[in-house]
Parts: structure tokens; C-alpha cells; sequence
């Protein structure tokens, strides 16, 4: 039976659930933390952002099979570091979303940027934000939120 830690709790997966099954209904369908969003399926739009061991992978993509076991897993709902709150402040003081459906994506991008880069360019926020879509087009809007984000943690 696979044990992983999902925010700091201990998840214990069924043995009979199969190792094709990507992370993200693991998430969303066994232990409802739905703030991670189903978008494309393909790993292509971000929506379905989480870190694995710290780092952001697209759990549409992502099966069981491939996860160590006990392995750390951060979900938005789990997001509590010091760069999110910040982060998540920006986006709030900027106005950053329209209709939401992407922002835990772009969140779990952004921070993961800012937990490894406390000032970054314009080109570092292309470069980390790359493959995160915003149907509603709001890039201006989150590009400047991650530089208030990033002045606020100087």
C-alpha cells in the first residue's frame, strides 16, 4: 500500500488502486482538495500544479507509479509559506483573477519562482510561468503581482 504525506497528513492509497492513476484524482476524487484543477489532461495549461518533494509538477501527468513512497506532496490547500502568503497577497491586492479557474495553478507557479528566486526578472517570470494558461488573459496582472509579491519578501 503506497503512503504518501499530502499537505503533512499521511495518505495511505489502496493497493488496488491502479499505478497509471495520475495524482490529481487521487486528490480531488479520494481526499477532496479540489482547489488543484482538472484543465487540459496533457500537462500543457498548469491548472493541476502541485509540488512533489518541493518541486511544481502537473498532477494530470503524474501517476502513482511514479511517486517514491512517503513521498511530500503541497497542494494549494497546504500553500503556507512565507512566498505564498506573499504570493497570495499580491494576487489579492492586485486584482489578479477573473473567473479563477487557473489562479492555484499560477499560484503554485509563482511561488515555487519566488521560493528560489527572490528577485526575478521579467524573463525569470516568462520562463517559470511558461505553460501556465490564463484563458482570461490576465499575464500583465500576474506578472506584476509576482513583482509585488517579490518586493514585499526583500
Amino acid at each position: 500500500m503506497p503512503t504518501f504525506f499530502v499537505n503533512k497528513n499521511r495518505v495511505d492509497i489502496s493497493k488496488d488502486v491502479p499505478g497509471d492513476t495520475p495524482l490529481l484524482w487521487i486528490l480531488r476524487d479520494d481526499l477532496s482538495l479540489t482547489g488543484t484543477k482538472y484543465g487540459c489532461g496533457l500537462a500543457l495549461c498548469g491548472a493541476c500544479t502541485v509540488y512533489v518533494e518541493g518541486k511544481p509538477v502537473r498532477s494530470c501527468q503524474t501517476p502513482l507509479s511514479s511517486l517514491k513512497q512517503g513521498s511530500d506532496i503541497t497542494t494549494i490547500e497546504g500553500l503556507a509559506t512565507r512566498e505564498a502568503k506573499a504570493v497570495q497577497s499580491a494576487w489579492e491586492k492586485l486584482d489578479v483573477p477573473q473567473c479563477g479557474y487557473c489562479q492555484s495553478g499560477q499560484v503554485m507557479s509563482a511561488t515555487a519562482l519566488l521560493a528560489r528566486n527572490k528577485r526575478p526578472t521579467d524573463a525569470d517570470i516568462d520562463a517559470a510561468m511558461a505553460g501556465n494558461i490564463c484563458r482570461c488573459a490576465t499575464y500583465v496582472r500576474i506578472r506584476a503581482a509576482i513583482h509585488e509579491a517579490a518586493k514585499s519578501l526583500a
